[in-house]
Protein backbone atom coordinates (compact mmCIF):
# COMPACT_ATOMS: atom_id res chain seq x y z
CA UNK A 1 0.00 0.00 0.00
CA UNK A 2 2.88 2.61 1.03
CA UNK A 3 4.59 1.40 -1.86
CA UNK A 4 2.05 2.56 -4.41
CA UNK A 5 1.01 5.31 -2.43
CA UNK A 6 4.39 6.65 -2.89
CA UNK A 7 4.33 5.55 -6.57
CA UNK A 8 1.07 7.64 -6.98
CA UNK A 9 2.82 11.19 -5.24
CA UNK A 10 5.83 10.56 -7.21
CA UNK A 11 3.49 10.56 -10.52
CA UNK A 12 1.87 13.15 -10.01
CA UNK A 13 4.59 15.39 -8.70
CA UNK A 14 6.26 14.90 -12.01
CA UNK A 15 2.69 15.35 -14.03
CA UNK A 16 2.94 17.56 -16.74
CA UNK A 17 -0.47 18.18 -16.59
CA UNK A 18 -0.88 18.86 -12.87
CA UNK A 19 -1.74 22.41 -13.10
CA UNK A 20 -4.80 21.78 -15.13
CA UNK A 21 -6.60 19.82 -12.04
CA UNK A 22 -7.33 22.92 -10.51
CA UNK A 23 -9.90 24.22 -13.42
CA UNK A 24 -12.22 21.41 -12.40
CA UNK A 25 -15.03 22.15 -9.69
CA UNK A 26 -14.64 19.93 -6.87
CA UNK A 27 -17.80 17.79 -5.83
CA UNK A 28 -18.34 17.69 -1.77
CA UNK A 29 -18.08 15.00 -0.18
CA UNK A 30 -16.45 13.11 -2.97
CA UNK A 31 -12.75 11.47 -2.73
CA UNK A 32 -12.60 10.07 -5.90
CA UNK A 33 -14.55 10.57 -9.06
CA UNK A 34 -14.41 7.96 -11.14
CA UNK A 35 -16.60 8.10 -13.76
CA UNK A 36 -15.21 11.06 -16.13
CA UNK A 37 -15.75 8.70 -19.24
CA UNK A 38 -19.65 8.87 -18.69
CA UNK A 39 -20.24 12.50 -17.32
CA UNK A 40 -17.33 14.95 -17.10
CA UNK A 41 -16.38 17.25 -14.30
CA UNK A 42 -17.44 20.87 -14.99
CA UNK A 43 -14.84 23.71 -15.15
CA UNK A 44 -14.68 26.07 -12.69
CA UNK A 45 -15.13 28.92 -15.56
CA UNK A 46 -18.44 27.84 -16.40
CA UNK A 47 -20.68 29.58 -14.06
CA UNK A 48 -18.56 33.11 -15.66
CA UNK A 49 -19.33 31.52 -19.02
CA UNK A 50 -22.72 31.15 -18.62
CA UNK A 51 -23.47 34.78 -17.13
CA UNK A 52 -21.85 36.53 -19.83
CA UNK A 53 -23.60 34.27 -22.26
CA UNK A 54 -26.89 35.70 -20.33
CA UNK A 55 -25.79 39.18 -20.11
CA UNK A 56 -24.23 39.45 -23.51
CA UNK A 57 -24.48 36.94 -26.74
CA UNK A 58 -28.63 36.63 -25.71
CA UNK A 59 -29.58 38.89 -23.46
CA UNK A 60 -27.73 42.11 -25.33
CA UNK A 61 -27.42 41.07 -28.90
CA UNK A 62 -30.67 38.97 -28.76
CA UNK A 63 -31.75 37.82 -32.32
CA UNK A 64 -28.81 39.27 -33.57
CA UNK A 65 -26.30 36.30 -32.40
CA UNK A 66 -27.93 34.47 -34.73
CA UNK A 67 -26.20 36.33 -38.17
CA UNK A 68 -23.13 37.14 -35.91
CA UNK A 69 -22.12 33.76 -34.38
CA UNK A 70 -24.48 31.37 -33.89
CA UNK A 71 -25.49 30.33 -37.10
CA UNK A 72 -21.29 28.94 -37.53
CA UNK A 73 -21.09 27.65 -34.38
CA UNK A 74 -22.11 23.92 -35.28
CA UNK A 75 -19.84 24.14 -38.12
CA UNK A 76 -16.67 26.13 -36.20
CA UNK A 77 -16.97 23.99 -33.37
CA UNK A 78 -16.82 21.03 -34.84
CA UNK A 79 -13.95 21.94 -36.53
CA UNK A 80 -12.50 22.97 -33.31
CA UNK A 81 -13.03 19.35 -32.08
CA UNK A 82 -11.53 17.95 -35.59
CA UNK A 83 -8.74 19.59 -35.41
CA UNK A 84 -7.61 18.91 -31.58
CA UNK A 85 -8.97 15.54 -30.92
CA UNK A 86 -10.08 13.53 -34.44
CA UNK A 87 -7.17 14.41 -36.76
CA UNK A 88 -9.58 15.94 -39.35
CA UNK A 89 -9.58 18.35 -41.43
CA UNK A 90 -12.04 21.78 -41.24
CA UNK A 91 -15.03 21.73 -43.53
CA UNK A 92 -15.96 17.70 -42.16
CA UNK A 93 -17.28 17.69 -38.64
CA UNK A 94 -20.38 18.77 -37.16
CA UNK A 95 -21.82 19.76 -33.66
CA UNK A 96 -25.53 18.93 -33.80
CA UNK A 97 -28.65 17.03 -32.21
CA UNK A 98 -27.65 13.68 -29.94
CA UNK A 99 -25.52 10.72 -30.49
CA UNK A 100 -28.38 8.62 -31.15
CA UNK A 101 -29.83 10.82 -34.12
CA UNK A 102 -26.65 11.18 -35.46
CA UNK A 103 -26.13 7.68 -35.42
CA UNK A 104 -29.43 7.26 -37.08
CA UNK A 105 -29.12 9.78 -40.00
CA UNK A 106 -25.12 8.31 -40.99
CA UNK A 107 -25.97 5.02 -40.87
CA UNK A 108 -29.33 5.43 -42.63
CA UNK A 109 -26.68 7.67 -45.47
CA UNK A 110 -24.34 4.89 -45.94
CA UNK A 111 -26.97 1.85 -46.29
CA UNK A 112 -28.19 4.38 -48.82
CA UNK A 113 -25.38 5.07 -50.56
CA UNK A 114 -24.69 1.30 -51.35
CA UNK A 115 -28.09 0.24 -52.43
CA UNK A 116 -26.74 -3.39 -54.13
CA UNK A 117 -25.38 -4.40 -50.84
CA UNK A 118 -27.69 -5.88 -48.09
CA UNK A 119 -25.79 -6.08 -44.64
CA UNK A 120 -24.92 -4.13 -41.91
CA UNK A 121 -21.81 -5.62 -39.45
CA UNK A 122 -22.31 -4.36 -35.64
CA UNK A 123 -20.67 -5.72 -32.72
CA UNK A 124 -23.20 -7.87 -30.69
CA UNK A 125 -22.40 -5.91 -27.73
CA UNK A 126 -21.68 -2.80 -28.45
CA UNK A 127 -23.78 -0.02 -26.68
CA UNK A 128 -27.28 -0.24 -27.03
CA UNK A 129 -27.56 2.97 -29.39
CA UNK A 130 -26.07 1.51 -31.62
CA UNK A 131 -27.08 -1.72 -31.83
CA UNK A 132 -30.77 -0.24 -31.29
CA UNK A 133 -30.33 2.53 -34.12
CA UNK A 134 -28.51 -0.54 -36.76
CA UNK A 135 -31.52 -2.52 -35.55
CA UNK A 136 -34.16 0.04 -36.48
CA UNK A 137 -32.29 1.23 -40.25
CA UNK A 138 -32.24 -2.54 -41.04
CA UNK A 139 -36.15 -3.17 -40.26
CA UNK A 140 -36.62 0.37 -42.73
CA UNK A 141 -34.53 -0.58 -45.50
CA UNK A 142 -34.89 -4.36 -45.83
CA UNK A 143 -31.14 -5.40 -44.75
CA UNK A 144 -29.63 -7.48 -42.74
CA UNK A 145 -27.71 -7.19 -39.49
CA UNK A 146 -24.47 -9.38 -39.22
CA UNK A 147 -23.13 -9.66 -35.65
CA UNK A 148 -19.44 -9.94 -35.02
CA UNK A 149 -18.54 -11.64 -31.54
CA UNK A 150 -15.37 -10.88 -30.51
CA UNK A 151 -13.35 -11.75 -27.05
CA UNK A 152 -15.40 -9.74 -24.23
CA UNK A 153 -11.83 -8.30 -22.98
CA UNK A 154 -9.43 -7.82 -25.99
CA UNK A 155 -12.63 -6.33 -28.01
CA UNK A 156 -12.97 -6.60 -31.75
CA UNK A 157 -9.97 -7.40 -33.97
CA UNK A 158 -9.37 -6.95 -37.39
CA UNK A 159 -9.83 -10.67 -37.94
CA UNK A 160 -12.93 -10.15 -36.60
CA UNK A 161 -14.32 -8.11 -39.32
CA UNK A 162 -11.85 -10.00 -42.20
CA UNK A 163 -14.02 -13.30 -41.04
CA UNK A 164 -17.59 -10.88 -41.33
CA UNK A 165 -17.42 -8.87 -44.17
CA UNK A 166 -17.72 -9.68 -47.73
CA UNK A 167 -19.40 -8.33 -50.85
CA UNK A 168 -23.06 -7.78 -49.32
CA UNK A 169 -21.63 -5.31 -46.92
CA UNK A 170 -23.01 -1.93 -47.02
CA UNK A 171 -21.48 -0.74 -43.65
CA UNK A 172 -19.59 -1.69 -40.70
CA UNK A 173 -20.53 -0.02 -37.21
CA UNK A 174 -18.23 -0.58 -34.55
CA UNK A 175 -16.82 1.57 -31.41
CA UNK A 176 -13.44 2.68 -31.26
CA UNK A 177 -13.38 1.96 -27.84
CA UNK A 178 -15.00 -0.70 -25.86
CA UNK A 179 -17.84 0.66 -23.50
CA UNK A 180 -17.55 -1.99 -21.32
CA UNK A 181 -13.98 -3.02 -21.47
CA UNK A 182 -12.18 -0.27 -22.26
CA UNK A 183 -10.38 -2.33 -25.35
CA UNK A 184 -9.12 -0.09 -28.51
CA UNK A 185 -10.14 -0.95 -31.48
CA UNK A 186 -6.96 -0.91 -33.91
CA UNK A 187 -8.56 1.83 -36.50
CA UNK A 188 -6.25 1.88 -39.53
CA UNK A 189 -6.50 -2.07 -40.03
CA UNK A 190 -10.21 -2.38 -39.41
CA UNK A 191 -10.87 0.35 -41.91
CA UNK A 192 -8.50 -0.46 -44.01
CA UNK A 193 -10.20 -4.41 -44.36
CA UNK A 194 -14.05 -2.70 -44.55
CA UNK A 195 -12.88 -0.93 -47.41
CA UNK A 196 -10.94 -3.92 -48.96
CA UNK A 197 -14.87 -5.44 -48.91
CA UNK A 198 -16.25 -2.34 -50.33
CA UNK A 199 -18.03 -1.38 -47.63
CA UNK A 200 -18.09 2.00 -45.69
CA UNK A 201 -16.75 2.15 -41.86
CA UNK A 202 -18.61 4.18 -39.35
CA UNK A 203 -17.15 4.83 -35.65
CA UNK A 204 -18.46 5.73 -32.12
CA UNK A 205 -15.83 7.69 -31.02
CA UNK A 206 -17.61 8.45 -27.14
CA UNK A 207 -15.42 7.09 -25.38
CA UNK A 208 -11.93 8.19 -27.43
CA UNK A 209 -12.71 11.97 -28.05
CA UNK A 210 -11.18 13.92 -25.99
CA UNK A 211 -8.63 11.01 -24.66
CA UNK A 212 -6.94 9.71 -27.42
CA UNK A 213 -5.32 11.04 -30.46
CA UNK A 214 -7.40 10.06 -33.33
CA UNK A 215 -6.16 10.07 -37.19
CA UNK A 216 -9.60 9.97 -39.28
CA UNK A 217 -8.37 11.78 -42.30
CA UNK A 218 -5.49 9.40 -42.36
CA UNK A 219 -6.88 6.54 -41.55
CA UNK A 220 -9.54 7.62 -44.13
CA UNK A 221 -12.52 6.98 -41.98
CA UNK A 222 -15.79 7.25 -44.04
CA UNK A 223 -17.91 8.09 -40.82
CA UNK A 224 -17.76 8.83 -37.19
CA UNK A 225 -19.97 9.89 -34.27
CA UNK A 226 -19.44 11.08 -30.82
CA UNK A 227 -20.68 12.53 -27.81
CA UNK A 228 -19.28 15.47 -26.07
CA UNK A 229 -20.33 15.09 -22.50
CA UNK A 230 -17.51 12.47 -21.56
CA UNK A 231 -14.05 14.02 -21.88
CA UNK A 232 -15.27 16.54 -23.80
CA UNK A 233 -16.60 18.27 -20.31
CA UNK A 234 -20.00 19.76 -22.01
CA UNK A 235 -22.39 18.68 -19.61
CA UNK A 236 -25.40 16.41 -19.52
CA UNK A 237 -27.27 16.11 -22.73
CA UNK A 238 -24.52 18.10 -24.33
CA UNK A 239 -25.00 17.47 -28.11
CA UNK A 240 -22.44 14.91 -30.40
CA UNK A 241 -20.83 15.57 -32.97
CA UNK A 242 -20.58 13.25 -36.66
CA UNK A 243 -17.89 13.37 -39.23
CA UNK A 244 -18.47 13.05 -42.93
CA UNK A 245 -15.37 12.79 -44.85
CA UNK A 246 -15.13 15.57 -47.59
CA UNK A 247 -15.32 13.04 -50.20
CA UNK A 248 -18.73 11.90 -49.21
CA UNK A 249 -20.17 15.06 -49.22
CA UNK A 250 -22.78 15.39 -52.06
CA UNK A 251 -22.73 11.74 -52.10
CA UNK A 252 -24.36 10.64 -49.32
CA UNK A 253 -28.15 12.55 -48.03
CA UNK A 254 -29.03 11.99 -44.60
CA UNK A 255 -32.83 11.42 -44.23
CA UNK A 256 -33.92 13.76 -41.79
CA UNK A 257 -34.30 17.03 -44.01
CA UNK A 258 -34.89 20.03 -41.43
CA UNK A 259 -34.88 23.76 -42.18
CA UNK A 260 -31.49 24.16 -41.17
CA UNK A 261 -29.71 22.06 -43.40
CA UNK A 262 -31.50 23.21 -46.51
CA UNK A 263 -28.77 24.87 -49.22
CA UNK A 264 -30.29 28.43 -48.54
CA UNK A 265 -32.05 28.65 -45.22
CA UNK A 266 -34.01 31.86 -45.44
CA UNK A 267 -34.96 31.14 -48.33
CA UNK A 268 -37.87 29.22 -47.39
CA UNK A 269 -37.79 27.73 -50.30
CA UNK A 270 -41.07 25.14 -51.57
CA UNK A 271 -38.58 22.41 -51.64
CA UNK A 272 -35.52 20.50 -49.24
CA UNK A 273 -32.44 21.25 -51.36
CA UNK A 274 -29.57 19.95 -49.12
CA UNK A 275 -27.00 22.58 -47.91
CA UNK A 276 -23.38 22.34 -49.05
CA UNK A 277 -20.68 20.26 -47.33
CA UNK A 278 -21.16 19.44 -43.65
CA UNK A 279 -24.41 21.39 -42.95
CA UNK A 280 -26.00 18.98 -44.76
CA UNK A 281 -26.35 17.09 -41.86
CA UNK A 282 -27.88 19.91 -39.86
CA UNK A 283 -31.24 19.28 -39.65
CA UNK A 284 -32.91 21.37 -36.36
CA UNK A 285 -31.89 24.59 -34.57
CA UNK A 286 -28.17 24.54 -33.29
CA UNK A 287 -28.25 23.75 -29.44
CA UNK A 288 -26.22 26.86 -28.99
CA UNK A 289 -26.56 26.79 -25.04
CA UNK A 290 -25.53 23.13 -25.14
CA UNK A 291 -22.42 24.31 -26.92
CA UNK A 292 -21.17 26.55 -23.92
CA UNK A 293 -19.53 24.15 -21.42
CA UNK A 294 -17.18 21.99 -23.81
CA UNK A 295 -15.62 25.16 -25.60
CA UNK A 296 -13.82 25.72 -22.11
CA UNK A 297 -12.38 22.09 -21.99
CA UNK A 298 -11.01 22.65 -25.66
CA UNK A 299 -9.18 25.40 -24.03
CA UNK A 300 -7.93 22.70 -21.80
CA UNK A 301 -7.15 20.40 -24.40
CA UNK A 302 -5.63 22.91 -26.81
CA UNK A 303 -3.57 23.93 -23.64
CA UNK A 304 -2.21 20.33 -22.72
CA UNK A 305 -2.26 18.83 -26.21
CA UNK A 306 -4.32 15.91 -26.78
CA UNK A 307 -1.34 13.52 -26.85
CA UNK A 308 0.21 14.28 -23.46
CA UNK A 309 -3.62 13.86 -22.27
CA UNK A 310 -2.97 10.10 -23.69
CA UNK A 311 0.20 9.73 -21.96
CA UNK A 312 -1.42 10.45 -18.92
CA UNK A 313 -4.44 8.23 -19.22
CA UNK A 314 -1.88 5.59 -19.85
CA UNK A 315 0.03 6.30 -16.54
CA UNK A 316 -3.26 6.52 -14.86
CA UNK A 317 -4.67 3.36 -16.08
CA UNK A 318 -1.61 1.20 -15.83
CA UNK A 319 -1.49 1.97 -12.32
CA UNK A 320 -4.74 1.27 -11.83
CA UNK A 321 -4.15 -2.20 -12.90
CA UNK A 322 -1.25 -2.29 -10.64
CA UNK A 323 -3.33 -1.61 -7.88
CA UNK A 324 -5.69 -4.54 -9.15
CA UNK A 325 -3.07 -7.18 -8.58
CA UNK A 326 -1.33 -6.51 -5.30
CA UNK A 327 -5.48 -5.46 -3.62
CA UNK A 328 -8.14 -6.90 -5.63
CA UNK A 329 -7.24 -10.30 -7.29
CA UNK A 330 -6.56 -11.80 -4.49
CA UNK A 331 -10.23 -11.15 -3.50
CA UNK A 332 -11.52 -12.95 -6.94
CA UNK A 333 -11.97 -9.85 -8.30
CA UNK A 334 -11.35 -10.19 -12.15
CA UNK A 335 -9.60 -7.61 -14.97
CA UNK A 336 -12.10 -7.21 -17.43
CA UNK A 337 -9.72 -5.10 -19.61
CA UNK A 338 -6.83 -5.39 -21.72
CA UNK A 339 -3.53 -5.19 -19.94
CA UNK A 340 -1.39 -3.37 -21.66
CA UNK A 341 -2.08 0.55 -21.97
CA UNK A 342 -1.71 0.69 -25.52
CA UNK A 343 -4.54 -1.70 -26.27
CA UNK A 344 -7.01 0.20 -24.19
CA UNK A 345 -9.01 3.27 -23.69
CA UNK A 346 -9.26 5.72 -20.27
CA UNK A 347 -11.15 3.28 -18.04
CA UNK A 348 -10.36 0.15 -16.43
CA UNK A 349 -13.33 -2.58 -15.28
CA UNK A 350 -12.96 -4.92 -12.95
CA UNK A 351 -15.64 -7.52 -12.01
CA UNK A 352 -16.71 -9.25 -8.91
CA UNK A 353 -20.46 -11.04 -8.01
CA UNK A 354 -20.45 -8.45 -4.89
CA UNK A 355 -20.18 -5.32 -7.05
CA UNK A 356 -23.77 -4.05 -7.11
CA UNK A 357 -23.85 -3.75 -4.05
CA UNK A 358 -20.29 -2.24 -3.56
CA UNK A 359 -20.78 0.38 -5.96
CA UNK A 360 -24.28 1.50 -3.88
CA UNK A 361 -21.51 1.65 -0.59
CA UNK A 362 -18.92 3.68 -2.76
CA UNK A 363 -21.45 6.32 -3.66
CA UNK A 364 -22.79 6.86 0.08
CA UNK A 365 -18.74 7.18 0.53
CA UNK A 366 -17.92 9.35 -1.89
CA UNK A 367 -16.52 7.51 -4.08
CA UNK A 368 -18.10 7.66 -7.40
CA UNK A 369 -17.15 4.59 -10.34
CA UNK A 370 -20.10 3.17 -12.38
CA UNK A 371 -21.91 0.11 -12.42
CA UNK A 372 -22.36 -1.87 -15.56
CA UNK A 373 -24.39 -4.86 -15.42
CA UNK A 374 -23.62 -7.67 -15.12
CA UNK A 375 -21.12 -7.25 -12.11
CA UNK A 376 -18.43 -4.81 -13.92
CA UNK A 377 -17.33 -1.74 -12.19
CA UNK A 378 -15.67 0.54 -14.03
CA UNK A 379 -13.02 2.99 -13.36
CA UNK A 380 -12.64 5.81 -15.52
CA UNK A 381 -10.03 7.97 -15.35
CA UNK A 382 -10.36 11.65 -17.63
CA UNK A 383 -6.42 12.54 -17.62
CA UNK A 384 -7.08 16.42 -17.24
CA UNK A 385 -9.48 16.21 -13.99
CA UNK A 386 -8.22 13.46 -12.18
CA UNK A 387 -4.96 12.60 -10.10
CA UNK A 388 -3.05 9.17 -9.87
CA UNK A 389 -3.87 9.58 -6.16
CA UNK A 390 -7.30 10.17 -6.89
CA UNK A 391 -7.41 6.92 -8.85
CA UNK A 392 -5.42 5.12 -6.39
CA UNK A 393 -7.83 6.00 -3.62
CA UNK A 394 -11.00 4.51 -5.99
CA UNK A 395 -9.11 1.37 -6.04
CA UNK A 396 -8.50 1.05 -2.16
CA UNK A 397 -12.21 2.18 -1.34
CA UNK A 398 -13.07 -0.89 -3.82
CA UNK A 399 -11.09 -3.37 -1.74
CA UNK A 400 -12.32 -2.00 1.58
CA UNK A 401 -16.28 -2.61 0.57
CA UNK A 402 -15.26 -5.55 0.03
CA UNK A 403 -14.32 -6.52 2.46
Amino acid sequence: MTDLFAEARELDARDPLAEHLDAFVDAPGVSAYLDGNSLGRPLRELPDRLAAFVAGDWGTRLIRSWDEQWMDLPTALGDRIGALCLGAAPGQTVVADSTTVLLYKLIRAAVDARPDRSEIVVEEGNFPTDRFIAEGVATERGLTLRWVSPDPVAGVQVTDIEASVSDRTALVVLSHVDYRSGALADMSAITDAVHDAGALMLWDLCHSAGVIPTELDTCEVDLAVGCTYKYLNGGPGSPAFAYVAARHHGVLRQPVQGWMGAGDVFAMGSAYTPGAGIRQFISGTPPVLGMLAMQGMLDLIEQAGIVAVREKSKTLTDLVVRAFDLELAPLGVRLLSPREATDRGGHVTIGHPDFAEVTRTLWADGVIPDFRYPDGIRLGLSPLSTSHAEALRGVFAVRDALA
